[in-house]
């Protein structure tokens, strides 16, 4: 049986965060297939207005040397798009994601204002989009992309000290490596400490899938304002 103070002092080596966020983006989705090209994009004016449902959050353990990073987004959006010329009458499209995100890094510098840390990891995606275009001229009909993947990541982070206060973290990673797949995104954000446990965090994020799903390319990408709340333990 340990001791009270070498159980301590073991689980004083780590250190945890908690994150909830906001993220209000516009979102670009396309699918190609041998007979057409679709393509939808809700702006980020009207994100809030045509969201279902969305979650954001994430969790990282560190320790010492190593840090372990995981992050969870839910959208489920409906929107439409008008369509040129007057073939058909509109586009309309429901766009369900979810997208999950595991690293493992490592800091390989250190200094009392920065800290840079290279990781790997995955992505774990899955979609449920379906784009329908309304009759006009010409007979609507529907086109569905609906599948789930994981790839394979690469990742950096760094970390940035201004004072007491603020603080700035860059992040960004690359996946896929094969055809037919690939994946990245950055993230950026401004960080302000309102105590030792509270942050309050604010930037910009991007992320782009792309992939082949029952042979028709699909391809989706997210970009906007991000706004969070952190809590460290």
């Amino acid at each position: 049986m340990a001791t009270p103070g070498l159980a301590n002092a073991q689980q004083s080596d780590w250190s945890y965060e908690a994150s909830i966020y906001l993220f209000t983006p516009e979102t670009n989705t396309t699918i190609a297939t041998p007979s057409r090209t679709l393509n939808a994009t809700l702006s980020f004016s009207d994100a809030l207005e045509n969201l279902d449902i969305a979650f954001m959050g994430a969790f990282g353990a560190s320790n010492g040397q190593w840090s372990f990073i995981a992050d969870y987004m839910l959208t489920d959006i409906s929107f439409g798009n008008p369509t040129p010329g007057p073939a058909f009458s509109s586009l309309d499209t429901s766009v369900k994601t979810q997208i999950f995100n595991a690293y493992a890094a490592y800091r390989v510098y250190e200094a009392p204002t920065v800290a840079v840390d290279l990781g790997a990891g995955l992505r774990w995606y899955k979609t449920d989009t379906e784009m329908t275009l309304q009759p006009g001229a010409l007979p609507g009909g529907t086109t569905v992309a609906k599948g789930d993947w994981v790839d394979p990541l690469i990742a950096i982070r760094a970390r940035f000290q201004f004072n007491e206060k603020w603080a700035g973290t860059a992040f960004a990673d690359y996946g896929g490596f094969e055809s037919g797949s690939d994946t990245w995104q950055v993230l950026l954000t401004a960080d302000y400490a309102l105590n030792e446990r509270w942050l309050l965090r604010g930037g910009y994020r991007y992320i782009e899938v792309n992939h082949a799903i029952d042979g028709a390319d699909y391809s989706f990408d997210q970009s906007g304002p991000i706004f969070g709340a952190t809590y460290r333990f």
